[in-house]
């Protein structure tokens, strides 16, 4: 009895090491990100990461463009502190190392003009993200944003380089109507409303949400949206 005893406890061992080893292998950062800089042959933007050479020029254009972007600019309702631009730069890099997040400036004629991120990424079943992203005002009208999100999701739902995620979800205050353009000239699914989704401008306000999804790429988001222009 005592050997078979001593079987049954050295095969669960064996099990537990197993299930053990399973879970650290589904949890090991093995996910990072390593943004590139992208271009499309069809578009006179660029993106790229954001450095610590950045912070006059990126500085410069955001804070100028503060009262354009205040009633759409998402804060922390439990009021954290500031951080420097080092410190925020040095977070990205951080965030890219463990593959939750990616911050792309978008860079017009050499020059800082808007920025678009993918955040809260999450792997496994859904391999999914958050996208954000804000223009110049000098540069509306343009079609900046547009060409930043498709550009963006090419990269993020198809390239091998990439984050290989299937969903790209995009949430818009249901009053910016710059912003559900740019999702609807690049095709994003429409989701609906979420009720009290973020905390914009000091209050939970409901977004209207929008995805992107690897399946609808096609010959890719970017190239469709560039056809769309020239016709």
């Amino acid at each position: 009895m005592a050997t078979v005893a001593a079987q049954d406890l050295h095969m669960a061992t064996i099990k537990a090491v197993s299930v053990f080893q399973s879970i650290k292998e589904a949890f090991k950062l093995d996910h990072q990100i390593r943004p590139p800089r992208l271009t499309h042959p069809g578009f006179p933007i660029v993106l790229r990461p954001l450095t610590m050479d950045d912070e006059d020029g990126w500085n410069e254009v955001r804070w100028r463009n503060n009262d354009w972007l205040a009633p759409w600019e998402s804060g922390d309702p439990m009021h954290g502190g500031s951080i420097t631009f080092n410190q925020w730069v040095q977070r990205q890099r951080r965030n890219e190392q463990h593959g939750v997040g990616v911050i792309f400036a978008i860079e017009y004629q050499m020059r800082i003009v808007g920025q678009i991120s993918l955040g809260a990424i999450v792997y496994g079943a859904m391999r999914t993200g958050v996208v954000g992203y804000w223009v110049d005002q000098r540069c509306a009208g343009r079609g900046f944003a547009p060409m930043a999100l498709a550009m963006l999701a090419d990269w993020a739902l198809g390239d091998p380089f990439g984050p290989a995620l299937h969903r790209l979800e995009i949430a818009i205050l249901p009053d910016n109507a710059r912003s559900l353009a740019v999702v609807r000239k690049v095709g994003a699914h429409h989701e609906g409303l979420r009720e009290r989704y973020m905390y914009v401008n000091g209050q939970w306000r409901d977004h209207v949400t929008f995805a992107l999804l690897a399946e609808d790429m096609g010959q890719g988001f970017a190239a469709r949206l560039a056809a769309a222009g020239s016709r």
